[in-house]
């Protein structure tokens, strides 16, 4: 298998379950999700799928389970538009990149404000 066909795949991937998820899902439990990242194994067996979500952490949390628990039915919509021989297992995780550099903004913003002589 060529090296860079697993990114391909998960660029493809990325694309197709944002589709799914804005315009097939109809669970009300599930926030708008926006897919960051998709990660795929190299024998392209399983997807690791991170998601931004907006809300509380209760909502983010519930969203997060609702598309893990959507998982099959988003693979079952996949199939018949990607041109693979196996759809990969699919795993959502909440991506907190944002928060993560929003805080370290803080941060330096605080130690540029208050500098120590």
């Amino acid at each position: 298998m060529k090296p860079y066909r697993p990114a391909r795949v998960a660029e493809l991937l990325k694309q197709e379950i944002s589709q799914i998820i804005h315009y097939e899902l109809e669970d009300r439990r599930i926030k708008p999700a926006t897919v960051t990242h998709v990660k795929v194994s190299p024998d392209l067996r399983h997807a690791r799928v991170y998601v931004t979500i907006t809300g509380s952490r209760e909502e983010i949390d519930q969203t997060v389970h609702g598309l893990n628990r959507a998982a099959g039915f988003i693979r079952h919509q996949l199939y018949p538009r990607l041109r693979l021989r196996f759809i990969p297992e699919l795993k959502f995780y909440y991506d907190d990149t944002l928060e993560v550099a929003a805080r370290i903004d803080e941060l330096l913003a605080e130690t540029a404000k208050d500098p120590e002589d």
